[in-house]
């Protein structure tokens, strides 16, 4: 063999060994989701700088076992395991549940905690002393959880869904649910120690925490069972635990745990067996969108009406109010309504909120058309109409408004399809309109793309109709006043 040919198999083999080297010390993408709240990982109230939690902790330890460094990816809590399947991260660990519909869209590491389901309630509840006494209750959960599937499978239950676990026991405190049902870590941090809830003993419903992993990464699930292994043999896992409160008897089962990866067979589609959901969430959206247009209308006349014929007090107080609405956040808005009026003494039902919060920003919206409908009707009818005898309000009701309408008809139907789309933002606010049933759907089934096209469909076999009406009724104002154009 030539030398030439030594040299290149030498360079290529000392490549390959660095590229190897690099890949071995290449960062772990660690997959969580810093909103869902303590104790698993969680932005340190007092210093924003710092991640804390028992995950954390756990993900240093993994770090340091496998000698790789972690890199902490932010995903939505719905959304870890099928960023899995983007490439976005190389494995999730966030309380996720060693679930049968779990194991469908991920590989699984052994489990690193055995948890159990808490039920809290005020501390001068009396009515809920087991579990079943939840029928018939509003209880708050989280959605796609173990606590979820537990009361959807006992039925009858008025369930309320958050993502910020503060807000839930806040809301239990305060009135508007009459239990929390949740894994037990999140309610010894948030709840045990306030003296306005109570926990229900004994915890229920066990089943264990795993790492979510790619499918087909048999490599690194070997490598962190072995980690998790020597870490439960030497008692680092229990030191984590002790620190937060959450060790239990019941950790000893992961001695004796037996990993499987068997996955059973889904029975029937996704749009079948959720089709109930997809409906009630429908509903839902129809009923928040109908009202707060309604409302949004009423009080749109009302302002415009306020805003061009009213003394400078009152244009003032219609301008203003357009500006504010119009230049802030709607869901800024609702989180105000919903979470913030109660610290001022009063405290609105979620539906309320909803329809209050779309109504109110969208008003703004249709003063503005209704504004630019009046200013488009000629100064000179008002001059006839008053030379005529007729009175401010009777030319504001058969003259003005009524020549102004065939101007705000197309942006106002505009306005109802953005609103009716932007009714999805009330699910922060605990509701279940269309958009979130689907987003909990498929987070559950990972079926995005066919439940996410009969979500679709559903949205436009609603709007299309809508606007086809109001080209109709355009179309009837302009015949109704000889406009052939």
């Amino acid at each position: 063999m030539k030398l030439r040919h030594l040299l290149w198999i030498g360079v290529l083999t000392l490549w390959l060994a660095m590229a190897g080297a690099a890949s071995a010390n290449s960062p772990l993408r660690w997959g969580v989701d810093l909103e869902g709240g303590a104790p698993y990982a969680f932005t340190k109230p007092e210093d924003a700088s710092q991640v804390v939690g028992f995950e954390q902790e756990l993900a240093d330890a993994l770090a340091k076992r496998l000698d790789r460094p972690v890199e902490r990816v932010q995903v939505n809590w719905d959304n870890l395991i099928p960023a899995l399947g983007r490439n976005t991260i190389d494995f999730a660990m966030n309380g996720i549940e060693l679930t049968d519909e779990h194991k469908r869209g991920a590989l699984f590491s052994r489990p690193y905690y055995v948890y159990q389901q808490q039920i809290v309630v005020r501390a001068d509840e009396s009515r809920i002393q087991v579990f079943e006494d939840f029928r018939g209750k509003r209880v708050g959960t989280l959605t796609g959880s173990a606590a979820h599937r537990m009361l959807e499978k006992l039925g009858g239950v008025d369930m309320k869904f958050y993502s910020d676990m503060y807000a839930i026991y806040q809301d239990l405190a305060m009135g508007r649910l009459e239990g929390v049902f949740l894994d037990r870590p999140m309610a010894v941090y948030y709840a045990k120690s306030n003296p306005k809830l109570k926990f229900i003993d004994p915890p229920l419903g066990e089943g264990y925490y795993a790492i979510a992993l790619r499918k087909g990464d048999e490599a690194l699930k070997r490598e962190l069972d072995a980690a998790l292994d020597a870490m439960l043999a030497d008692g680092t896992l229990e030191q984590i635990f002790r620190r937060w409160e959450m060790w239990t008897p019941t950790q000893e089962k992961l001695l004796a745990f037996r990993d499987t990866q068997e996955v059973p067979p889904q029975l029937e589609p996704a749009w079948k067996r959720y089709g109930p959901m997809l409906a009630a969430g429908t509903w839902m959206t129809i009923k928040i969108s109908v009202l707060s247009m309604a409302l949004a209308m009423a009080l749109g006349m009302l302002l415009a009406v306020m805003r061009v014929y009213g003394p400078f007090p009152v244009q003032w107080f219609a301008t203003t109010y357009i500006e504010i609405f119009r230049g802030t956040p709607l869901l800024i808005q609702l989180y105000l309504l919903y979470y913030g009026l109660p610290k001022l003494g009063l405290q609105l039902d979620a539906f309320v909120a909803g329809v209050l919060g779309l109504g109110l920003n969208y008003a703004a919206n249709e003063a503005e058309n209704y504004r630019a409908g009046i200013q488009a009707v000629p100064k000179g009818q008002m001059e006839a109409s008053l030379a005529l005898g007729l009175s401010r309000p009777q030319i504001l009701r058969f003259v003005i408004l009524p020549q102004s309408l065939r101007v705000a008809i197309p942006p106002v139907t505009n306005d109802f399809i953005a609103l009716f789309k932007d009714s999805s933002l009330i699910s922060v606010i605990t509701l279940v309109e269309l958009t979130k049933a689907y987003g909990m759907l498929a987070s559950a089934t990972y079926d995005y793309i066919g439940l996410g096209l009969v979500t679709a469909a559903i949205y436009l076999a609603i709007s299309y109709p809508v606007s086809r009406f109001a080209r109709w009724t355009e179309a009837r104002l302009r015949r109704a006043q000889g406009v052939t154009a």
